[in-house]
């Protein structure tokens, strides 16, 4: 069996193998394959560098988490404003349970956080859409909250269902029309 050489230590500047980009890439992967957050061992091995490398562009286990967190949902549904809140709303709520379905680990790793990122990009691509709306401050909070913990709870459903096809996306509609409806009262 031959192992590869490691690269030790801090990377060079002029090196082109590592960056955070390429880290979270490789994170990011993984979490899609394994269900869960990679190690950073792990990680490392997987980019053949020391771990103390990733060290490098991240300070610690928990940066790591909010950069592939924050990255992540970054990627889901972008509000187009020319569009009914209706559509959009539905769009935000069924691309952000796409990502939570496609990498399993991450909605708990976000739960377990202490990090801010990944729920920043939520309410901002929420509030671009429901400021139309003219709803008041608390109750666009209590809107968002609403449809956050729906939207995790049907996420932990669709993880705990063990039989294929049982729990699928488009489930949403009917709840999310309901939801509509209430949020129609103070529109």
């Amino acid at each position: 069996m031959s192992v590869k050489p490691k690269k030790r230590g801090r990377p060079f500047n002029s090196s082109k193998q590592l960056s955070n980009s390429i880290i979270l890439k490789c994170a990011k992967s993984m979490l899609e394959e394994e269900g869960k957050i990679p190690a950073i061992r792990g990680l490392a091995a997987k980019l053949n560098v020391d771990a103390m490398a990733i060290y490098h562009y991240f300070a610690n286990k928990n940066a790591l988490l909010e950069a592939i967190a924050s990255s992540l949902v970054t990627e889901i549904y972008e509000p187009k404003n020319d569009r009914p809140w209706k559509t959009e709303i539905y769009s935000l709520c069924y691309s952000y349970l796409k990502l939570l379905k496609d990498y399993n680990g991450l909605l708990e790793t976000m739960l377990s956080s202490t990090c801010f990122g990944p729920s920043n990009v939520f309410t901002e691509k929420f509030s671009q859409i429901t400021d139309t709306l003219g709803l008041s401050p608390a109750t666009a909070i209590t809107a968002r909250d609403l449809l956050v913990d729906y939207l995790h709870g049907f996420a932990f459903a669709m993880q705990l269902n063990k039989r294929d096809g049982e729990i699928e996306l488009e489930m949403i509609k009917g709840p999310i029309n309901l939801y509509f409806g209430a949020l129609e009262k103070y529109n």
